[in-house]
């Protein structure tokens, strides 16, 4: 009875019901961006440089802030992960994605992009108790000071374990373990979480990850595949600018995907109840 019921919900309200009950509030909608370098973005980037070219879709809007190396918000643009990743950045999806939600649903009000995705980092680099693990957790409690509700993390990584057949293997169970230990630490159990699964053929064992990202089954978690995404023909690991803008409306589709679901679960079971 009950999957009918979310069924029914879904069917009839959709999109709108969702648009009403996070107009409900007036909180900063806080967005946490972590993985590696696809994440923060080499879109542009070219033998160490940027080419400092913004995409419409990636353009600054004082509704978007980003909080900076120094844990302060202020407004955000690209590189969305200057400072963050020592790194030379470029486009990544951030921007996209940001400027894409407030175009689909005006009333999520500021968006807060907490960015967390230095390059060449691979997954046991992301433990618990890691100095990555820290960083974000910090920034996102710091992130959280003014009011605010995290909606999702996104997440973008696995490149640097696809050389590695060890970490191939493991990749899996670690990811899992990542992601169980971060949503009980922020804390927020049920957190939406949108992964990407690899687009570049980055190492040997690229489809054993690949594997591993699209077989995760948790709650609230879903992948967003990028293989068939352009990328860029100079090192053929990261994404072109726009493909990169092309991911970031990906990954707003799936937030919306994944928060309608979240929000009218949640509402039925507190009206039932």
């Amino acid at each position: 009875m009950f999957p009918s019921v979310i069924f029914t919900f879904l069917a009839a309200f959709q999109f709108h019901t969702f648009e009403f009950l996070v107009c409900a509030t007036d909180e900063k909608s806080i967005f946490i961006l972590a993985g590696q370098s696809n994440m923060a973005g080499r879109g542009g980037v070219t033998n160490g440089t940027w080419d400092g070219c913004v995409p419409h879709e990636c353009r600054p809007d004082p509704r978007i802030l980003r909080l900076n190396p120094k844990l302060m918000w202020e407004e955000a643009r690209e590189p969305l992960h200057g400072g963050i990743d020592t790194k030379p950045c470029g486009v990544g999806p951030g921007m996209s994605f940001a400027n894409s939600v407030l175009q689909r649903d005006p009333c999520l009000g500021v968006i807060g992009s907490v960015t967390c995705a230095p390059g060449g980092t691979n997954i046991t680099e992301w433990k618990q108790g890691s100095d990555l693990y820290y960083r974000l957790l910090k920034r996102a409690n710091a992130a959280l000071r003014d009011e605010g509700k995290i909606r999702a993390i996104l997440w973008y990584q696995g490149e640097s374990d696809s050389a590695d057949e060890t970490r191939a293997k493991m990749y899996k169970k670690r990811l899992i373990e990542f992601f169980l230990h971060i949503r009980r630490d922020l804390p927020s159990p049920v957190l939406p979480i949108i992964q990407v699964a690899l687009a570049s053929n980055a190492g040997l064992y690229y489809e054993v990850v690949r594997k591993a990202q699209l077989e995760i089954k948790l709650p609230n978690v879903i992948c967003v595949d990028a293989k068939g995404l352009e990328v860029k023909k100079n090192d053929t690991l990261h994404l072109t600018t726009s493909a990169q803008v092309h991911l970031g409306k990906m990954l707003a589709n799936a937030f919306f995907d994944i928060g309608i679901y979240s929000v009218l679960i949640k509402a039925w079971v507190e009206k039932t109840y």
